[in-house]
């Protein structure tokens, strides 16, 4: 099963109150197009968790292994799978090169087991360049990130 997963987070401040927007994108046998959003907000975190958050989302709402397209603005998220820092991170026990502790490992650690069932390629795009599905998470992310309905982030930095 082919999936797009498109993700983006929002942060007002750094920190601040945040967000994140997902969309799973399927296009079944029938050439029929399934689309899911997922959002939310937090009251106080980081852009970086959001970005985290989004992937997330994406990944925990796939209930079968499934070749993903993962697609994001944030080279925070995917370069640590292209440059392999997440196996760096991990062979020096959440340890960056500079022997200074890794952020936010709860989410990375959250995010690994949730692609770890998945064949996975992470894509960059420019943010705010005009692609369709970014665009969308920007909204969902930002909308969440302004809401009045935002859960704490007991984690953020």
């Amino acid at each position: 099963m082919k999936v797009e997963i498109y993700s983006d987070g929002s942060a007002r401040g750094n920190p601040g109150p945040g967000g994140y927007g997902t969309v799973l994108r399927y296009v079944d046998p029938k050439g029929e197009e399934h689309i899911r959003e997922f959002s939310g907000g937090y009251v106080e975190t980081t852009n970086n968790r959001m970005e985290l958050m989004g992937a997330i989302a994406g990944f925990e709402a796939l209930k079968r292994p499934c070749e993903v397209v993962f697609t994001s603005d944030s080279k925070y998220v995917v370069d640590a799978f292209n440059q392999n820092w997440v196996g760096s991170w991990l062979k020096n026990n959440w340890k960056k090169a500079d022997k200074k502790p890794v952020k936010n490992v709860d989410l990375w650690k959250r995010l690994l087991a949730a692609v770890e069932p998945h064949e996975v390629t992470f894509v960059w795009v420019k943010g705010h360049a005009g692609h369709h599905y970014n665009e969308r998470c920007d909204e969902l992310a930002t909308t969440a990130a302004d809401s009045d309905n935002r859960m704490e982030d007991r984690a953020a930095e």
